[in-house]
């Protein structure tokens, strides 16, 4: 007997939602709660999971198609797929189709036939993008890491998602080979949405594509593709449509003569695969004739990329910051000479004792704890008509990428020491390098501090981090005439600035905050003394 297999319940809020992607396909076996579907909404993407173990007998939904709450989606017969890929014909016969699949797959190629064993004997597995959280709808496929029949070992990066916060890295479940790629770099997917097939223990390339290749539709994107005497990767296919290449100029290196992504790079970077080129020399209006590129060569070059979902997150916070806050800055100057001279006497001891060095950050993240603690509303959050007193001091801290500025969060300030903040800094520093940052590990700061000092900037005005009311800016440290007990010295001094909301702090307020901080480092004993 058939069993249902039903959209999830949406929330009040959610009206519908639309179809993100089959992980498995018309014959098919799964097992139970193995994902089977992702539903997208305006708000989350939500996985539907297998209600019985068995054969996926049919679809009724496309991708794509819009759906409603706890609306029919398929249906799970019972039985086990023996023959790989199921016609596209659904019917409770599972033995029946697997048959008559192995039969199609013998007349597309002997070869493959013979190959099938050995690449795709192994259990088949989807590949899907992982949960987003409340805040995240969405995400982009920045790379895969893998090609369909390249072999893989278990928990080896395939793909990585790059969310409008972290990026995501997605991990081949066991040893095999990707089979399916289901989504193209640069398509757009929501939580748990199916990215590919994976099968366990496949072989090679060849062997991969040849057992997919039957199942695949020749329209789906999603499998290798014959252009001529040339067999197209999926990610190869797409580079080639961006770039309008000429396919039979592109060497392939892969399995068989298969042209893979890297090749078709290659062929850009050299530029020996663009639709007449030769043309191009002879006549202008032939060149001008020609589909247009999104890299213009010659003399004044222009390329058109897309904007990564992290620089389009980082460009609405910041204008939404200066449209929604009152923004004022503040600023001071800081001599720096005791806080060195300390980093100085006590450098290797800190590093043999705590295994880390001894920064500045360490010292700034203190003294801005403290300060907040004097200073409640600058330790505050506007939530619409309402602000938000917080009794606790997690202090962000802006790392550059890449990608991006991200901004992780070193919690309990207060409570943690000098070695600690340190520790913290250096692990959010490298882990943000690598794309490894988790999305709790970037929410719910109540302040943040920015250092554009180690790019070399001698002062700049830092904007607020929504619903923060205040931000620190440190800049580079630079030796300065000053005055000192009416003498003139010269002196390692650091500009300080304090963006404020104003609508929440007062000017006072804000001035009296930096003065604590310059205050508590010049004289670093305070910090110890707590006064």
């Amino acid at each position: 007997m058939a069993t249902e297999i039903k959209a999830p319940t949406f929330p009040e809020s959610v009206a519908e939602g639309s179809v993100a992607a089959w992980h498995k396909k018309p014959g098919d076996s799964v097992e139970r709660d193995e994902l089977i579907v992702e539903i997208e909404t305006d708000k989350v993407v939500l996985e539907v999971l297998a209600p019985e173990a068995g054969v996926l007998s049919e679809t009724l939904v496309e991708e794509g198609d819009t759906v409603e709450s706890e609306q029919v989606l398929g249906r799970i017969g019972e039985g086990e797929a023996k023959g790989g890929k199921a016609s596209a014909e659904s019917g409770d016969n599972q033995d029946a189709k697997a048959e008559k699949s192995s039969e199609a797959k013998a007349e597309t190629s002997s070869e493959a036939k013979a190959d099938k064993p050995a690449a795709g004997g192994g259990e088949k597995h989807e590949v899907k993008a992982p949960t987003f959280p409340e805040s995240i709808q969405e995400g982009t496929v920045a790379s895969w890491n893998k090609q369909v029949g390249e072999a893989v070992k278990r928990d080896e990066v395939l793909a990585e998602i790059e969310t409008d916060k972290v990026v995501l890295e997605v991990v081949a479940p066991a040893d095999g080979a990707l089979v399916e790629i289901k989504a193209e770099e640069g398509s757009q997917v929501e939580s748990e949405a199916v990215l590919g097939i994976f099968a366990e223990g496949a072989g090679g390339e060849a062997d991969t594509a040849a057992d997919v290749e039957p199942a695949a539709s020749a329209d789906d994107g999603a499998s290798d593709k014959q252009v001529g005497d040339k067999i197209l990767a999926p990610a190869a296919r797409k580079l080639v449509a961006e770039h309008d290449l000429d396919v039979s100029k592109i060497e392939g290196t892969g399995k068989g003569g298969r042209i893979l992504k890297e090749d078709v790079q290659r062929a850009v970077k050299e530029g020996s695969a663009a639709k007449g080129a030769k043309s191009a020399k002879a006549s202008t209006g032939s060149a001008k004739a020609a589909a247009p590129a999104p890299a213009v060569e010659g003399e004044r070059p222009e390329k058109r990329v897309p904007m990564s979902r992290l620089r389009q997150t980082i460009a609405k916070r910041l204008v939404q910051a200066q449209q929604t806050a009152a923004m004022l800055t503040t600023y001071n100057e800081v001599d720096m000479g005791a806080v060195m001279e300390l980093r100085a006497q006590y450098k290797d001891t800190f590093v043999k004792t705590h295994d880390v060095k001894l920064g500045f950050m360490g010292f700034f993240v203190k003294a801005a704890s403290e300060a907040l603690k004097r200073f409640p509303d600058v330790n505050a959050s506007i939530d619409g008509t309402d602000i938000v007193y917080h009794g606790y001091q997690d202090i962000g801290v802006a790392v550059s990428t890449d990608r991006g500025l991200v901004v992780p969060v070193l919690r309990d300030t207060d409570s943690m020491k000098i070695a600690d903040v340190e520790k913290g800094i250096v692990d959010f520093g490298k882990r943000a390098r690598d794309g490894k940052l988790g999305i709790d590990e970037m929410q719910g700061g109540t302040f943040t501090i920015t250092n554009g000092g180690i790019f070399g900037s001698l002062m700049s005005t830092p904007i607020i981090n929504p619903p923060q009311t205040a931000i620190l800016g440190m800049h580079k440290i630079q030796e300065r005439p000053m005055a000192v007990n009416g003498k003139v010295e010269i002196r390692p001094m650091m500009y300080l600035a304090v963006s404020y909301d104003h609508r929440m702090i007062d000017g006072k307020d804000a001035v009296q905050f930096l003065v604590t901080i310059k205050e508590l480092l010049e004289d670093p004993a305070r910090l110890l003394l707590d006064i």
